[in-house]
């Protein structure tokens, strides 16, 4: 597993899903080798993260630090290509592996895709191939639908990716026999963009039996993993409430539903995650007597703020990937309300497990429906539940895995014996 983030030096989803995937394989019985880039990580976050559970026998981790620091990193954004890191070359040159499979690898780089012999997989964890800031996010306002790169990324206070204007990585992506893409909304994506690669549809998974969240894996945004700060359910005891989980930064979009929320007023909001826009959210629910932050919760705590909700809400602004929390909300037996965008509608529409939103007024109708009307909340609890055991669970997830791998080495063996 090659990628930039990883465990506890990680921000997010991505870097949650590649330690989910590097245990289910260890599980099986394979041995896995993980690469990750400490540097990168400490360009956000000088300080050290808090400890992660210690990885099973079977998993070997090779945190890259430089002795330049922050300049390997740089190097890598400025030309696209492992400077400084030569544990990258050296590992997927020699290791030996049967896989190599890129997840984000914004600060790897896309030099590192022709390197090995070994069948090579690229998950599509963000936009990273498309988007030099990884989010389609433009001017950090708005949905990117017209690219205007250079500028977005002046704006972002980042160098531009000159490198992005010639054939580099189009000739480096060659080099990878397989894209997994979460949602079928993230392959079209590329396509429309020009990238029409040999996409295959992956959803992602929850971990073992899919009825706990796998602890120590939550972080807040552009931060470490903490220890949680509030007891798990605060607020107003005995009150009904719905749930959001996640980092709290602008395209989340928490700050667009709270004035909804609070008008909504018949349940509380629990907030559970951090972030660079906590502050701000603070200070924007400091007169609504129904929303209760509750810091970065633990994965035991997860699992029972999941539970006991009305619903979960997903309210992303920006063209979201997939959503693990939808799914850990189902695997609870937990229905879910989503923006009708993106990955996350997709996954709701395929799991049957929840509601979408357009605006305030049908997010509104969802709250209701589902603190309301037993019957409905019970069917789409029982239809999330049930897509997880069918589509979104850990053995069903390697199963497929494990199908592509082999599916592709055939493929390759063909082609070399023509």
């Amino acid at each position: 597993m090659v990628t930039t983030f990883y465990p506890p030096y990680h921000f997010g989803g991505d870097g949650t899903y590649v330690q989910r995937l590097v245990r289910a394989l260890v599980a099986r019985g394979h041995e896995v080798d993980v690469i990750h880039d400490r540097d990168a990580f400490h360009l956000a976050h000088p300080a050290e993260p808090a400890a992660s559970a210690p990885e099973p026998s079977g998993v070997r981790v090779f945190p890259m630090k430089s002795p330049f620091g922050r300049l390997s990193p740089l190097l890598t954004h400025q030309t696209g290509r492992p400077l400084l890191k030569p544990l990258v070359r050296e590992r997927l040159e020699t290791g030996g592996y049967d896989v190599i499979h890129f997840h984000n690898a914004s600060l790897i780089g896309a030099g590192a895709f022709t390197l090995g012999r070994a069948t090579r997989l690229y998950t599509t964890h963000e936009y990273w191939l498309l988007c030099p800031l990884s989010l389609l996010w433009k001017f950090g306002a708005e949905r990117c639908e017209a690219p205007a790169c250079t500028r977005c990324t002046l704006h972002a206070r980042r160098p531009p990716q000159w490198w992005r204007q010639t054939g580099f990585l189009h000739r480096q992506l060659r080099g990878i026999h397989r894209f997994i893409a979460p949602t079928a909304y993230v392959r079209d994506r590329h396509r429309e963009r020009g990238f029409d690669l040999p996409f295959e549809v992956l959803p992602s998974f929850v971990p073992g039996d899919g009825r706990t969240v796998d602890p120590a894996l939550r972080s807040s945004s552009r931060g470490s993993p903490a220890a949680p700060a509030t007891p798990a359910r605060a607020g107003r005891p005995g009150r009904p409430y719905f749930l959001f989980v996640g980092r709290l930064v602008r395209i989340k979009g928490l700050h667009t539903i709270l004035d909804t929320v609070t008008r909504y007023g018949e349940a509380d909001l629990l907030i559970a995650g951090g972030g660079d826009e906590e502050a701000a959210l603070r200070r924007q629910a400091a007169a609504m007597p129904n929303v209760h932050f509750l810091g970065v919760q633990s994965g035991a705590q997860l699992s029972g703020l999941y539970r006991d909700a009305i619903a979960l809400i997903m309210p992303s602004v920006c063209d979201e990937v997939f959503g693990l929390v939808l799914i850990e909300a189902m695997a609870q037996g937990t229905p879910v309300i989503a923006r009708n965008l993106a990955g996350m509608a997709e996954v709701v529409r395929d799991s049957g497990g929840g509601l979408l939103f357009d605006d305030d007024e049908s997010l509104v109708a969802a709250m209701r429906r589902l603190q309301h009307d037993t019957g409905v909340r019970a069917q789409l609890a029982t239809a999330g539940q049930e897509a997880v055991a069918s589509r979104y669970s850990e053995a069903v997830h390697l199963d497929a895995y494990l199908d592509l791998i082999a599916r592709v080495g055939d493929e390759r063996q063909r082609a070399e014996r023509a």
